[in-house]
């Protein structure tokens, strides 16, 4: 894309105050084929000393991740620390990705970020960095005056474009497979990829495939790194307050995980807590009762599936679904069928949606009725998930 330029009294080149962050995130892809891994520390390297980097907690895995990040940010904020929370992707506006203080960034700051951004970076950078690379470093500019930033990676681990800042401690939610063709095929190698983005310390959640343990073992070994359960800080005045902390805000079971995960990291930073500091830290889109008959969840994996499964068993819904391509879609629905009546398939934008009629054959071969989803009808209980294009769908028909 080209970057409009103007030159100052200096004769210096410098960016147009009129490129404007939502005009130039549009130029970028959100997804891509190939990522050059070497691109982000290159760039990084040439600009790190212009950035200011407050203490960084960061967050790795496959699911629950969002949620444990909000958990702790919002114990932070309360505790009276400047903080914020990176997270993506978003549901309906760019603006949720950046978190600070209590609530989502202004389109304001963002675009001061963003002009301060592209005068840090020479035009070939900012032309090359990836959509998230870019958001990254966005993300710094605006949280440099923060005690803390809890950051969420985005698919990866070690190549995450997260993963190049200093870290004082890394947080491993449950690992599972997904995003095959970047982070590998098996377990092993999708775990190996993500814990090498551990530095020093880490604290990990309770894991279902004995691979990931064995890989952080080898870590350990290998790199001199300390990877501890978080049944090492949670002790019994801890599972009192979560008991506590549970009822008042009616969390799930995968829910509740997630905040034990967040309170380890609070008692690894040596940070007293309260129960109230954790109200109303639920994070949006995740088993979320956006209405008296529908949930959201921006769940799409197996793992995410199960979850859910787990924590509505007691109910059938009909399903508001849809899926990428390179989603097992197949397993996914089969996990889900326990507590579908029926599914309704969503149409989104997006090329890389699966085809319709694959997706009915799916279904067909699994006995589930199926039909288009065309508009809500209040004497059904729905359950909306499948990514956040779904959820993003789904809203923009329900808020008409």
């Amino acid at each position: 894309m080209k970057i409009l330029r103007e030159t100052d009294t200096k004769g210096e080149a410098v960016f147009s105050e009129k490129v404007m962050l939502e005009t130039f995130l549009n130029n970028k892809p959100l997804f891509y084929d190939e990522i050059d891994y070497t691109r982000m520390p290159k760039v990084y390297e040439k600009i790190k000393d212009r950035l200011k980097i407050p203490k960084i907690i960061h967050l790795i895995g496959t699911n629950g991740k969002g949620t444990t990040g909000r958990f702790l940010a919002t114990a932070l904020h309360n505790l009276s620390y400047n903080v914020g929370h990176y997270t993506s992707p978003h549901i309906l506006e760019f603006n949720e990705r950046i978190w600070l203080k209590g609530s989502c960034v202004s389109t304001d700051v963002l675009n001061s970020a963003h002009k301060e951004l592209l005068h840090l970076l020479s035009k070939e950078d900012a032309d090359s960095l990836s959509y998230f690379e870019y958001t990254t470093f966005l993300a710094m500019l605006i949280y440099k005056e923060m005690d803390y930033i809890v950051l969420e990676a985005g698919l990866g681990g070690e190549h995450d474009a997260t993963a190049v800042f200093t870290k004082v401690l890394t947080l491993v939610t449950p690992i599972d497979i997904d995003h095959e063709a970047f982070l590998g095929s098996t377990i092993k190698a999708i775990a190996t990829t993500k814990l090498k983005a551990v530095q020093k310390h880490a604290v990990i959640a309770a894991q279902k495939h004995k691979q990931v343990y064995e890989v952080a073992q080898d870590l350990e070994e290998e790199y001199g790194i300390s990877i501890k359960g978080l049944e090492t800080y949670i002790q019994e005045k801890d599972r009192k307050k979560i008991k506590t902390i549970t009822h008042n805000n009616k969390l799930v079971p995968y829910l509740v995980q997630n905040l034990c995960l967040a309170i380890s990291a609070l008692k690894f930073l040596n940070i007293e807590y309260k129960v109230e500091d954790f109200n109303n830290a639920k994070l949006y889109g995740r088993l979320t009762q956006v209405s008296e008959n529908i949930l959201l969840d921006v769940g799409h994996n197996t793992l995410a599936a199960k979850a859910i499964v787990d924590s509505l068993k007691e109910c059938k819904y009909t399903l508001v679904y849809n899926s990428y391509k390179d989603k097992n879609y197949e397993e996914i629905l089969c996990v889900l069928k326990p507590i579908i009546n029926d599914v309704e398939i969503i149409n989104i934008k997006d090329e890389r949606k699966v085809s319709v009629k694959v997706l009915q054959k799916v279904l067909d071969d699994m006995s589930i009725k199926h039909s288009h989803f065309k508009h809500i009808n209040r004497s059904k209980k729905y359950l909306v998930f499948g990514s956040f294009s779904v959820a993003e769908a789904f809203l923009k028909v329900m808020n008409g």
